[in-house]
């Protein structure tokens, strides 16, 4: 008996991690450069569903970027559906190896990039403040560029190795 929980497990840890690789996509057009992508105004509107599927939460993110000194500043704001309001300012830079490294507050730690075509990944840990406590979430986003300067956003997001939900955005520029 505890041997095949345990086997259920383990296959169920395996089965959440993720063999995409940047690289996949180097050939996949158009190509995104979140240095220039993100420049201006850019909006998006979400979701996060929690790991059976149900929808938590809505809402919409206005962002003002500028990218000066090999810099890019997201200053983002949050409405959600709920009426409350959020504010984040990533602060994200280009490596000389081409990778990203970025912060902000909530992100424990260092947040770390990478893009390949019309991919990039980013992952981080966040302190999300719930009621009177906090949850370190793990983040792996997933963004891809589409036709028509249309960039959709996966990111899985767990706690030790397990799924928590997923947040799911559409950004696009005004």
């Amino acid at each position: 008996m505890i041997r095949s929980i345990l086997m259920m497990l383990f296959a169920f840890v395996i089965a959440g991690c993720s063999t995409m690789k940047v690289s996949d996509f180097t050939n996949q057009t158009p190509t995104l450069l979140i240095e220039e992508y993100f420049v201006g105004e850019t909006i998006a509107y979400g979701v996060f569903e929690n790991r059976s599927g149900e929808v938590k939460s809505q809402f919409k993110v206005v962002i003002n970027g500028t990218y000066e000194d090999n810099v890019l500043t997201l200053d983002e704001d949050f409405f959600y559906k709920d009426g409350s309001v959020d504010k984040r300012i990533w602060k994200i830079r280009k490596l000389p190896d081409g990778t990203y490294e970025g912060s902000a507050d909530g992100v424990v730690g260092i947040a770390r990039g990478e893009a390949s075509g019309n991919a990039f990944n980013w992952v981080y840990v966040f302190d999300l403040p719930v009621d009177d406590t906090s949850y370190k979430l793990k983040f792996d986003d997933w963004m891809f560029l589409q036709e028509d300067g249309v960039l959709l956003n996966r990111a899985h997001v767990t706690k030790w190795g397990f799924n928590v939900g997923s947040v799911t955005l559409s950004f696009y520029k005004p």
